[in-house]
């Protein structure tokens, strides 16, 4: 019996240059930023070469395509800084959580709030639960009145991103500093 093997797809990279660009004509824009205008691909090729870098497509879906005359290291590098510098932004849309009851009380709901405070000094957005159980879940006014006592005792100002909704266990909203 044959073993099935599985054949891997080719590996094409992220960005194609010099050979690797398919396009007759296409946009120059030299080492410096300077737009060379729409050049044959021979021409463009043959220019890189002079100046000892590589032809770099920036946007392929451009018509004519755009490529940049760079060295291909540094325009990963400079991708990667990219790259990185949009996911630190993304990480700060990181959610914290706290739980308030129907029953919780005055002072345990200032020492949730400073919580709350604090994670908005640290520039997270907060979901609010308030959880509730059996009957408590038919108080609508109620848990309305403790909704609103709760938000009273923040210090920091704060944004409602989404209002209070109903899930299985009671209500939740989701609060941002401003």
């Amino acid at each position: 019996m044959f073993q099935q093997r599985y054949f891997q797809k080719k590996y094409e990279p992220r960005v194609r240059k010099n050979e690797q660009i398919h396009a007759p004509k296409v946009r120059v824009i030299d080492n410096s930023g300077e737009n060379l205008g729409i050049l044959d691909i021979k021409e463009a090729l043959e220019k890189a070469k002079e100046a000892g870098l590589d032809l770099i497509e920036i946007t392929a879906k451009a018509d004519p395509p755009v490529v940049r005359i760079m060295e291909y290291g540094k325009y990963l590098y400079q991708q990667g800084k990219k790259d990185k510098a949009g996911k630190k932004k993304q990480t700060t849309g990181e959610t914290k959580g706290v739980r308030i009851g129907m029953t919780t009380f005055s002072h345990d709901l200032e020492v949730k709030a400073k919580m709350v405070d604090k994670f908005f000094k640290k520039g997270y957005k907060v979901k609010v639960e308030l959880v509730m159980h059996g009957r408590e879940k038919a108080l609508g006014k109620i848990a309305d009145k403790k909704i609103e006592e709760f938000l009273l005792t923040l210090k920091e100002k704060y944004k409602m991103e989404q209002e209070p909704k109903k899930y299985p266990r009671g209500l939740y909203f989701i609060i941002s500093p401003q």
